[in-house]
């Protein structure tokens, strides 16, 4: 008994542990408890008896006592042997669920590559079976098992051993591997110090998708997707390198005209939409390898492989311009735009990337220089062209912040008894070292720089108040510019204009061209409305000149039609301006309108409009536009010099 006792105690005290100790195994050690328990217990009682019938002895009351103990120590470590696993069976489901809860995948294998742990969403990152993927089972059969269901495509004893062997060397590996429904998944292996390792498995698809578009924004533009400056510019520098001798390419640089006023007028979501749609139309023109961005604002450039000569380059932009000439819809308005194209082509116009592009720009600001809506090759002289603009431009800001502009006034005469009816206000810059500067020259830069909103208003105001001191049937007319008139609150400006000046709306009559309504005719109807609302005059200037559309007479009951000087100049001749007039007088004439025919300079000239029907006339043959203390000084007398000019 004392030689069980020994050994089985011993034994039982190793095998307190959860895992095997010595050899012994807890559910072992265990039952081997409570045998010795059982078998103190009947020595207990077997004394117990032998004593009921008998006299004891010391020694045996002592030996009864140590059973008697040891019965007692027996039941306390069985016991505690029984709390001790039910507390470690408890932390070891704990474990469980938290491994199981982590989001990454997670496999702990020992020395021999066996798997010690494999939590669940390992498992269902790539559909593995759990009989499968499980303690005990080998790496080789775990991958083999992901070659199976389709999450891995790789030698398996190739990968298994390169892992292997880096764990070993005490290396830790990363890889990224493509798991079922194209996710992305990183995995990580870290040798730990007692043998064996742990491998890590995270889903990395957002953050690698995150990661691409982080790096797609950092080369293409967000609005319209095309490769924004930074990326054209590599492309251009690599296109460039690669050019073999005798090959040419073409960049061309291209800005929508009056893009601003539609941000202004609309709004900057239907800006977007046309800038989409721009994108969109320029990507259909190209060829093949050519290349279209987005530089910024309503900028876009292109680069043209394969240029054979300039006759490339130029059916390339008569594409481009048939195609965003076409209405867009944005937004629920229809909207018609255009572009000015500068060109420069390489190597002629440059070998190197800044060079190339200074010239496209040049280019650009050549067409610009030239009325917009057109296109230039670049040509050496441009850039002294440039210069001269930019300094035109420094000095208009100057002019207008010192004040360096005044109204000059033509009379407006009726042809029928040779009165004057109005004046038409013009402005004037006469510049300290140029002298005078024809609006011709400035006007462009103005609207091109948005300028032309202040000197619209200067002359607005200063009309309004000059004409507040003519007879009360004088009307004033004064031009309203296509870039004006995008303005929302063009309108509420006249409204303050008339009020400041005290004079009544019917006297005021704006002049606008056929410009204002190509770009949006929905937009620009609306503002027209607003200004008959006023009680406020519109008069159509130009009329004939551009295209000349009748559906701008039928949409919008205009008051005067303004028949220009070009026509004028030819009405004695054979050719067709004799005939045109005629027909844009019957029109007024159906419509309710007058007409004002300009640049009248010969007396045979007045009266063949007479005859034609004409309701007035303004030009040099009656004043040329006159300051203010002059037109004022036209006026009391304004009959009698009429009917002597006649």
């Amino acid at each position: 008994m004392s030689r069980f006792g020994k050994h089985s105690f011993g034994r039982l005290l190793r095998s307190e542990s959860s895992a095997p100790v010595d050899g012994v195994d807890p559910a072992e050690g265990k039952a081997m408890l409570k045998w010795l328990g059982l078998g103190c217990a009947v020595l207990a009682a077997s004394i117990a008896a032998g004593m009921a019938v008998t006299t004891m002895s010391l020694r045996e009351c002592v030996l009864l006592a140590a059973v008697a103990i040891l019965a007692v120590t027996v039941g306390l470590l069985l016991k505690r042997h029984q709390g001790f696993h039910r507390t470690l069976a408890a932390e070891r489901r704990q474990l469980r669920t938290a491994v199981d809860n982590i989001p990454q995948g997670l496999v702990l294998y020992d020395a021999s590559a066996r798997i010690v742990v494999c939590n669940q969403p390992y498992l269902d990152m790539f559909g593995l079976s759990q009989d499968i993927a499980k303690q005990g089972c080998t790496m080789q059969r775990l991958i083999a098992h992901r070659q199976e269901t389709g999450s891995f495509d790789g030698d398996v004893d190739a990968f298994c051993s390169a892992i292997i062997r880096n764990v070993r060397l005490g290396k830790a590996t990363r890889q990224i591997t493509e798991a079922p429904g194209g996710r992305a998944i990183e995995i990580v292996n870290k040798p730990l110090p007692s043998g064996g390792w742990v491998a890590t498995i995270e889903d990395i698809t957002p953050r690698k998708r995150a990661e691409e578009k982080i790096a797609h924004l950092a080369h293409y533009d967000a609005l319209t997707d095309l490769p924004n400056r930074v990326l054209f510019r590599e492309q251009l520098e690599q296109a460039l390198k690669d050019m073999k001798p005798g090959a040419q390419l073409a960049v061309l640089y291209i800005d929508i005209d009056e893009f601003k006023s539609v941000n202004d007028a609309l709004g900057h979501p239907v800006g977007d939409e046309l800038l989409k749609g721009v994108a969109r139309r320029l990507r259909g023109c190209l060829g093949e390898a050519d290349i279209a961005a987005r530089l910024g604002g309503d900028e876009f450039a292109i680069i043209q492989h394969a240029v054979q000569d300039a006759a490339d380059a130029e059916r390339l932009v008569e594409a481009i311009y048939e195609a965003i000439r076409e209405p867009l819809e944005c937004a629920g308005h229809l909207i018609t735009t255009d572009a000015s194209i500068g060109i420069a082509v390489a190597p002629g116009d440059g070998r190197h990337l800044d060079q190339l592009l200074k010239n496209a720009d040049l280019a650009l600001y050549g067409a610009k220089g030239d009325g917009r809506r057109t296109w230039r090759f670049f040509e050496p002289g441009m850039d002294a062209r440039a210069k001269a603009r930019r300094t035109l431009e420094s000095e208009l800001r100057q002019a207008i912040a010192d004040g360096g502009f005044e109204v000059y006034y033509q009379p407006v005469v009726d042809l029928g008894d040779n009165r004057v009816r109005g004046a038409e206000a013009l402005l004037r810059w006469r510049h300290s070292q140029r002298g005078t500067i024809a609006p011709s020259d400035f006007i462009p830069v103005a609207e091109d720089t948005g300028l032309i909103n202040e000197l619209g208003q200067f002359v607005l105001e200063t009309a309004c108040r000059e004409a507040a001191n003519w007879p009360q049937h004088v009307r004033i007319a004064v031009n309203v510019s296509p870039v004006q008139f995008r303005n929302p609150t063009l309108a509420l400006s006249v409204a303050a204009a008339l009020a400041a000046a005290g004079i009544a709306p019917s006297r005021l009559e704006l002049e606008i061209t056929e410009a204002v309504l190509m770009r949006d005719d929905e937009a620009a109807l609306a503002t027209l409305h607003q200004l008959r609302a006023l009680g406020v005059r519109i008069a159509l200037d130009d009329f004939g000149t551009g295209y000349s559309s009748l559906s701008y007479l039928h949409r919008f009951p205009f008051d005067k039609i303004k028949i220009d000087r070009s026509f004028v100049k030819h009405i004695g001749d054979e050719g067709a301006s004799s005939a045109i007039i005629q027909a844009v007088v019957n029109i007024a004439k159906a419509s309710n309108m007058t007409t004002t025919a300009e640049g009248v300079e010969q007396e045979w000239q007045r009266e063949l409009l007479r005859e034609l029907g004409c309701t007035e006339m303004q030009g040099y043959l009656f004043s040329p536009p006159v300051s203010a203390v002059e037109i004022a000084r036209l006026m009391p007398d304004a009959r009698d010099k009429a009917a002597s000019a006649a």
